[in-house]
Parts: structure tokens; C-alpha cells; sequence
């Protein structure tokens, strides 16, 4: 089930300085290293002194309190920097922070943190520039166990070094969790590295596209800034809607992530890991229920798992209560099947299949041979387990 907490992302607004309101007061930290991470993120304090927060709760003091700053570029913004906000606002540390909107680099030298300015990057002193000349990093030339090559902004560069703790605070999953690490693959490559690879204008293929995208998350960041002609040029209202609505987006999909996509995993590493009881060959998977969204999984899972003879069927039922055998494709964007139902087979239905084949039960086999009904498990079953040896007997059979 969920476990995701759903922040309120209200944001309150006091004289330079904006605070994220969250449903929790996120005033607990706690030591944390990852196994996985190229980088540990202690608490910075003021003095150079490194501290790690209690997990007592604090008390309410007013004397003395030092408020936490987070630094990055005044005009125009973008969804690189804002996103990096959120991140940070995640954290214990900077959750009450101030956002320091400016250029001046002895107003950014006070920040705890800087983001998107500044001209260096230098994760020891909290600094995530990526404009100047001399920057060129990837996620893989950062940590090379992660395969993406796109050129980070300041959103991948907090989101490389703190994001495990940002996904451990949202989640309450442990930063050595499997799954966590599976959500912060997921999130990199299915959200965050789109902006990354927008703010430093890394187009997605080569030549001239057909039509024009004009509703990603980074064009509706830039929506928010003033007009070029408007009167008023101020943009700390924009900033601040688009650190909500950017905020609000990402947990969206942490959400569907975290409550459907990975228990889809889970499913179907476990019909994987089962496939043996299902059949000897371990080419037929089997989900006791339908509707589990399976081709990612299993394409990704296949790999993970070392699984040497790939899979070619999966077994479910239908809402009727019947069962259905599809054929496993080539890829994830290809209409290509590893093996496909018979061809004399396919575009027959009912009794007639039942006698073709001699298999009771049977209901139809599409005329593409992707897929195909029987009344029961067993029946499914025969099907695709007919199919394999029919193939083994002409290997060239059925292959589309």
C-alpha cells in the first residue's frame, strides 16, 4: 500500500523568504549512508562544524536560530533550479530554509547551498552549477554503475547527490532498500532526466520533428514567468507557483510509482523467479491475476535475473474469468513476437480451434498469433506449451 506521505505544498510567503508548509513537520533527521551512493550528504552548519541532527524533537527557540539558505539566480527561472528547490526542501536541513533568489556572489557565498549559479561545482562546499565551460558531467561519468549520458543541470546534480534521501524521507524507505533504489532509477530516467536534458537544449533525436511539444513540465515552468512585454517583470510570484506545481507533479508520480509500478514489479519478479513450477522449459509466465502491467518488468527483470532462455508466453485471466496467452514481444516498441501462435491457428475460433488444435477450450487465436483465449489455466497452458514444441520442431515456425 501507499506509504508515500502527500505533502500540502502550500507555500507561505513572508518578506523574502519562502517556506514550504508541509502536512508533517519534517524536523526529524537521522545519519544516513548509502551503499549505492557515490556521495554522503552530512548536515553542514555554520564554523565548518559537521553535525548530524538529533531525532529528538525540537524545541521552539527564537534566540539565536540560524536559517538555513538556499542559494540560486534572481529574473528568469527555469525548471532546473526549481526542481532542485523541491529536492532540497525535502531534506530536514533545509525543509524552513530560506531561497536566496540572487547573483551577488557575496549573498550567494552566505548560502548553505547554491543551485543553478555561481559558476562551479564542488559537492564538498554544496555547490551545483553546471554553466560553466569547464562542466560536462553525466550521471554515469559521476557514478558509472548508472548507465544515462545526458549532461546534468542543477536539478540531476541535487538530485544524484541527495536524492536517495530525498525518496528515503517521502517513502520511509530505507536509503539500502532495493526498492528504493529501483523508485530512484525510475525517477531519474522517467522524470528528471527530461529536465536535464531541456535546460542544456539536448534535442531527443536527430532531424526535424513533425509536430511541436509544448506542454512539458519545463515549458509550463517557463509559462510562468512575466510576459516580455508586461509592465510588472517581477518573478517571485512565477517562482513561487512553479516550485508548487513542480512539487506537486513529482509526487504525483513518486505515487504511482511507489503504489502501482513497483508493486507491478514485485509481481511479476516473482512469476520469474516461479516459472520452472509453471512449465519445464521456464518460457511461460504465469499472474494469477490480470491487468498487471508485465512488459517492462519482465524485459528489465530478465536482465537482473540472468534469465538465459527468454520467456515467450505469459498466462492470465480475463474478466470473464477466462484465461488468455500472450505472446512475450521482441522489445518494448516493436509489434515483433519472440514466437507467435501458430499461423493455421490464428484467425480461428471456438469448437473449430478446439479441433485444429486438439486442445478443449479453446476460444480464439487473433489473427496477428499475439495472443489468444481458453476457458481454463490448463487449456492457456496447452496452447503456448503446443507452440513451443512446434517451434522446436521448425524452429523457423511462427517467428513475426
Amino acid at each position: 500500500m501507499l506509504v508515500v506521505r502527500v505533502f500540502s505544498l502550500a507555500l507561505k510567503l513572508t518578506k523574502n523568504r519562502y517556506f514550504l508548509v508541509t502536512s508533517e513537520a519534517a524536523s526529524v533527521s537521522r545519519k544516513v549512508f548509502s551503499r549505492f551512493s557515490c556521495f554522503s550528504s552530512p548536515v553542514h552548519f555554520a564554523k565548518g562544524e559537521t553535525r548530524y541532527m538529533s531525532s529528538e524533537p525540537k524545541r521552539l527557540c527564537t534566540e539565536n536560530m540560524t536559517v538555513t539558505k538556499i542559494g540560486t539566480h534572481n529574473g528568469t527561472f527555469h525548471c532546473d533550479e526549481v526542481l532542485a528547490c523541491f529536492f532540497l526542501r525535502q531534506l530536514p536541513e533545509y525543509s524552513d530554509g530560506e531561497i536566496v533568489r540572487t547573483r551577488d556572489p557575496a549573498q550567494l557565498a552566505e548560502c548553505d547551498i547554491v543551485v543553478d549559479v555561481g559558476g562551479e561545482f564542488d559537492p564538498k562546499r554544496h555547490r551545483y552549477d553546471h554553466h560553466q565551460r569547464t562542466f560536462s558531467d553525466t550521471f554515469n561519468s559521476l557514478c558509472p554503475e548508472k548507465p544515462w549520458v545526458t549532461k546534468l543541470s542543477s536539478a540531476g546534480l541535487v538530485y544524484l547527490h541527495f536524492g536517495r534521501r530525498v525518496l528515503s524521507q517521502l517513502t520511509q524507505l530505507k536509503e539500502d532498500d532495493r526498492q528504493l533504489e529501483v523508485l530512484y532509477d525510475k525517477l531519474y530516467e522517467n522524470f528528471v532526466e527530461e529536465v536535464d536534458a531541456v535546460d542544456n537544449g539536448i534535442s531527443q533525436y536527430d532531424g526535424e520533428s513533425r509536430y511541436s511539444i509544448s506542454t512539458t513540465l519545463s515549458a509550463r515552468v517557463s509559462h510562468l514567468n512575466p510576459r516580455w512585454n508586461s509592465t510588472d517583470q517581477d518573478t517571485e510570484e512565477g517562482f513561487k507557483k512553479a516550485l508548487k506545481m513542480v512539487g506537486e507533479e513529482f509526487l504525483d508520480r513518486l505515487d504511482f510509482y511507489k503504489s502501482s509500478w513497483l508493486p507491478a514489479r514485485e509481481v511479476v519478479e516473482e512469476a520469474v523467479k516461479k516459472r520452472h513450477q509453471i512449465d519445464p522449459s521456464g518460457e511461460v509466465l504465469l499472474f494469477s491475476q490480470g491487468g498487471c502491467p508485465w512488459k517492462e518488468h519482465l524485459f528489465a527483470l530478465e536482465k537482473e535475473l540472468h534469465v538465459e532462455t527468454p520467456i515467450k508466453f505469459v498466462l492470465y485471466p480475463d474478466q470473464n474469468g477466462q484465461w488468455r496467452v500472450q505472446c512475450v514481444p521482441a522489445g518494448l516498441n516493436t509489434f515483433q513476437n519472440r514466437l507467435s501462435l501458430p499461423e493455421e491457428w490464428r484467425g480461428v475460433r471456438d469448437e473449430a480451434l478446439s479441433e485444429l488444435s486438439g486442445i478443449k477450450g479453446c476460444i480464439f487465436v487473433h489473427a496477428g498469433g499475439f495472443i489468444g483465449g481458453n476457458k481454463t489455466q490448463e487449456g492457456a497452458l496447452e496452447m503456448a506449451r503446443r507452440t513451443l514444441q512446434a517451434a522446436a520442431q521448425s524452429p523457423a515456425n511462427g517467428n513475426s
